[in-house]
């Protein structure tokens, strides 16, 4: 059986770093078209069963209610039998269902944070991110119905080695006074905060350190603060971190859609997979996960970061397209 997975986080492109900037936010109906274009393109090659996550705004019902009558995809997809509390949770509950399932691919729609979630629970299922958040330097920025070709090509091969069809994100594992906390796929950033609050990041006074698995200076977030100086390609097996200094090198950089920020930057030290570095000693504070405040560190807590290079396997579009189109399976 070929099973395919979707996570629709509704709340994604919807926070504070959208509204004080130039940024619209991403509509939930905007997400409902997504999943209606990716539910056709799934059933139109064939896959055999969809489940999507439930949420409380009802992305996945509505996407189904409209297809309800179409041939294939009414009685392919269903919605995950499972509690929802609309939070993050349901990400990470999701995602441990479908890998429990057996799913052979698993859309997320949302931005860097939705993937950081799912990829916790996702284990060796690759993910086709579809970008509907505010930070996306995971997520791809992609029509629905190509999403939903490609991730029906991984789907319906299972037997094809990952390597051909997907690549292998790196990812930050954090570790609170020796014991491993969490994870973050893209940044993690050390916040003057005494509390998480607003989970979006935005303010740039606010920013001690932050760490890097990749950055560039076409993406938009925190991790541009060092791509702006020093490129780190996703392919790349290392990773960095910078001190923020006021008095450092001034680096303009888009930490948030439509806010470009004049931030000063310290020293920049490359990260070495496996070898754990420090994080400054300044208490109380808040780590930002990709994004989002997540980790109060209180006084006399130890944190570190270590870089890895086994985070989650991304669907490769491109080169999956490619190989369907050499197996021929567009051809009738």
């Amino acid at each position: 059986m070929s099973l395919v997975g979707i996570i629709a986080n509704p709340d994604s492109g919807r926070d504070i770093r959208r509204v004080v900037s130039l940024a619209a936010p991403v509509g939930n109906q905007q997400k409902i078209n997504v999943l209606r274009r990716l539910l056709q393109a799934l059933s139109q090659l064939g896959v055999s069963r969809v489940e999507i996550m439930p949420d409380l705004f009802g992305l996945g019902r509505q996407a189904l209610d409209v297809l309800a009558d179409k041939d294939g995809v009414g009685t392919a997809a269903a919605l995950i039998d499972m509690p929802i509390t609309g939070g993050p949770q349901d990400s990470l509950r999701a995602a441990e269902h479908l890998r429990a399932a057996g799913a052979n691919c698993i859309v997320v729609l949302g931005g860097d944070g939705t993937c950081r979630v799912v990829a916790k629970g996702c284990g060796e299922v690759p993910l086709l991110p579809i970008s509907t958040g505010t930070n996306n330097v995971v997520p791809y920025l992609i029509e629905g119905t190509v999403a939903g070709l490609a991730a029906a090509y991984v789907a319906l091969n299972p037997d094809l080695a990952r390597e051909r069809l997907c690549w292998r994100h790196k990812k930050l594992l954090i570790s609170i006074n020796s014991r491993e906390s969490d994870q973050a796929l893209v940044d993690v950033t050390l916040v003057a905060a005494q509390f998480v609050g607003s989970k979006a990041v935005w303010e740039p006074d606010t920013l001690r350190q932050v760490f890097v698995t990749r950055a560039q200076p076409s993406t938009i977030g925190l991790s541009t603060l060092i791509g702006m100086l020093r490129p780190i390609g996703a392919a790349e097996t290392l990773g960095a971190v910078a001190s923020i200094e006021p008095n450092g090198r001034q680096v303009l950089a888009p930490i948030a859609p439509g806010r470009i920020a004049s931030i000063g930057v310290g020293e920049l030290i490359t990260l070495t997979p496996g070898v754990p570095h420090p994080v400054l000693g300044e208490r109380p504070a808040v780590l930002a996960l990709d994004g989002e405040r997540e980790i109060v560190l209180q006084t006399g807590d130890q944190a570190e970061v270590t870089l890895v290079l086994d985070g989650p396997w991304i669907v490769d579009v491109e080169r999956t397209l490619l190989l369907a189109v050499e197996d021929g399976i567009f051809e009738h």
